[in-house]
């Protein structure tokens, strides 16, 4: 079949107008010839003398009988004539007229005289039902199909949807042909009747499954009943047969990609267990703002009452520096029973703020921000609670919110250096490059000693299109910080954007070993996946880049960022059952929605491309030879699409998630 335009709403559909000397090809020949004249009279009037004017009326025919010939003379022929002619030709026609108008007895009716035009092809169509259709012989079902289909076609044309509903039922009964299935879908599409357009739909699927016009159609008409999936699946169907020609149907794939991960994100929202994300995203969130001492008086010299809740709050700060999963739900635990025990003193502002800081990593934003609320009324000279505050605030959705809170930040303590530090992370999330550049900057001349100011500095000079500066800063990072593993992790993957792949390897090589030497209870596993990424780019090593994955999900099982980056290398290698489990399994552990709808739309993608495979097997040798044309590439370029959106997530981990972020489809792999 060939390629259609998806149905616009509000639009009725083109029918299928094919030929239909296809249909009747294996009549024998004198029928064929027939039903060419039926359906060209046009040209057969003309052959056999009848003049055919088309006018705004229709078709109106004029015999060019001789007969006639005298009648039409003009002027100047009728002065030729001798006056006894004229008498005689007046005579005759008198005569004619009175031989025309002959009484009729009452009752009966005058006789009509009889036209030699032959009717329209749409009217005095054959009247068939089911009981009429069974003694008919086989070809004289086909002539009757073929006559009931022009007639519905004509009505359609119409817009009397009804009757052509009435006259595709009857060829139908005729003979079943997939094209009159879905001609009569095509109207009730005009009339809404979503329902019926996928019965019919479907019924010519049963005849053709490679007809894209009724897949299209059914398509739509599961969008318009919400059954998202369904439409998905005969969207990326349709695509296939087409060989991904029609645009339409692939932004149809696309859209719908999106709108069933929505439905779904909102239900594992809803359904979600709040729990903390993996040790490394919390690492690097409490990472983001400077190590400070512990406050005066919940130093382990202190001697404080076990079960008191300022021993608590002691617990839940010795906790969290083991950088574990265990160490941060002990934290977590701890941080809960000191405020449960409210004898706090002077620390209960520092004990809702790191409660409502674990509280926002579970994803419990309400709550937190009561707590940090409450935090900034009794000591607004605390302004990492305003900090943290202003995360939150941005990523419900409330950008004044958080501008307002940065404000009173500064009004406290203008020289905050983690003020402008974050501030910076909301410009770039934002794509505010130059603003962010500024506010690093800042950062770094009121305290130089904080990596990751340098760090997001040379990314953002990156962003920039400043590469020079950009790798400039890296190169003074390595000199000043050459101890630090994240310095050589996030260099790599700038080297790696650059398709520099042996000094990004070596990079990462080297933040893996200091990983390994400085935190050997909480390694940081991102310079593994990063690792992973290069040598799949590199040198299309699978092998290898399953074994640093695994290696990453064994000391941190729960790292979404490790899981999406196994599923993605499984897809390329054509597992798809296995890639599908991961994509499902990334989707369960990430924290917002918008990292839900991103993971779960690769899921969806996934899943519809295994769902054609079964329903469509025919369609496999495509979608190979699909693979062999422009496959790989666009495998290998979303492998890099992915690749950025994992660093720019893990370096970037304490930034709030935009709501309704939009999902860049172009990575998906629908094919």
């Amino acid at each position: 079949m060939s390629a259609e335009s998806v149905p616009i709403p509000g639009r009725p559909p083109a029918l299928d107008t094919s030929s239909l000397s296809s249909q009747s090809s294996s009549l024998p020949i004198w029928d064929r010839l027939s039903t060419w004249a039926s359906e060209n009279k046009a040209i057969v009037y003309t052959i056999a003398g009848i003049a055919v004017v088309v006018t705004g009326a229709g078709v109106v025919y004029y015999s060019t009988d001789s007969t006639t010939t005298t009648r039409n003379l003009g002027s100047d022929e009728k002065k030729r004539l001798s006056k006894k002619e004229r008498k005689k030709a007046k005579k005759d026609k008198d005569k004619e007229q009175a031989q025309s108008q002959v009484k009729t007895e009452p009752g009966q009716q005058p006789k009509q005289k009889t036209s030699t035009v032959e009717s329209d092809p749409s009217e005095n169509l054959p009247q068939v039902d089911p009981s009429t259709v069974e003694s008919l012989p086989d070809q004289e079902r086909k002539e009757y199909a073929t006559r009931l289909k022009i007639g519905g076609n004509k009505a359609y044309g119409d817009k009397s949807y009804n009757d052509a509903i009435d006259l595709y039922g009857k060829a139908i009964l005729c003979k079943p042909d997939p094209i009159f299935y879905s001609n009569r879908a095509a109207c009730y599409n005009a009339l809404g009747n979503w329902d019926k357009v996928v019965e019919d739909t479907t019924a010519a699927l049963a005849l053709d499954s490679e007809y894209v016009k009724a897949l299209n159609r059914r398509a739509n008409a599961y969008e318009n009943l919400e059954s998202y999936s369904e439409a998905l699946l005969d969207y990326t169907a349709s695509c296939i047969i087409d060989g991904f020609r029609n645009e339409q149907s692939a932004h149809s794939v696309e859209r719908l990609l999106k709108k069933v991960a929505e439905a779904k994100g909102k239900a594992i929202l809803e359904g979600k267990e709040k729990k903390l994300p993996s040790p490394t995203f919390i690492t690097n969130y409490l990472g983001s703002f400077r190590p400070r001492p512990r406050p005066e008086g919940l130093g382990d010299d202190i001697d404080l009452e076990e079960g008191s809740g300022k021993a608590q709050l002691r617990a839940g700060l010795a906790a969290m520096e083991k950088k574990s999963g265990e160490g941060y739900h002990a934290a977590s635990t701890a941080f809960d029973k000191a405020l449960e025990l409210r004898d706090l003193g002077e620390h209960a502002s520092f004990a809702y703020n790191m409660r409502g800081t674990f509280r926002y990593l579970r994803g419990e934003n309400a709550d937190a921000l009561k707590d940090l609320d409450k935090s900034v009324e009794l000591d607004p000279s605390l302004t990492q609670s305003y900090i943290k505050r202003a995360s939150m605030h941005l990523e419900l959705g409330n950008r004044e919110g958080a501008a307002q809170d940065f404000e009173k930040a500064m009004e406290q303590k203008q020289d905050d250096p983690d003020i402008y530090y974050h501030r910076a992370q909301l410009h770039f999330i934002l794509g505010e490059f130059a603003e962010a550049a500024k506010d690093y900057q800042k950062s770094i001349d009121l305290d130089r000693d904080f990596i990751f100011s340098h760090v997001q500095l040379g990314v953002t000079q990156y962003k920039m299109g400043s590469i020079a500066s950009s790798m400039a800063t890296f190169r003074r990072c390595i000199k000043n910080f050459d101890k630090t593993p994240d310095v050589y992790n996030y260099y790599g993957e700038l080297l790696l954007d650059q398709q520099k792949y042996s000094e990004a390897i070596e990079k990462f090589d080297t933040a893996i070993e200091l990983e390994k030497n400085s935190k050997p209870m909480g390694m940081n596993v991102l310079p593994l996946i990063n690792k992973a990424l290069g040598l799949f780019q590199w040198k299309q090593d699978f092998q290898e880049a399953q074994k640093l994955c695994q290696k990453a999900l064994i000391i941190d099982p729960e790292c979404d960022i490790a899981v999406a980056t196994m599923a993605q290398l499984l897809l390329q290698q054509g597992k798809v059952t296995d890639a599908l489990k991961y994509f499902q399994q990334a989707a369960e552990l990430s924290r917002t929605e918008g990292e839900i709808v991103n993971a779960l739309s690769y899921a969806e993608a996934t899943r519809t491309q295994l769902e054609v495979q079964e329903k469509y097997p025919q369609l496999q040798s495509r979608l190979q030879g699909m693979g062999g044309q422009f496959g790989a590439m666009r495998k290998n370029e979303n492998m890099v699409k992915i690749a950025r959106r994992s660093m720019d997530k893990a370096r970037n981990a304490g930034l709030p998630s935009l709501p309704n972020a939009v999902v860049d489809s172009s990575t998906f792999d629908s094919t």
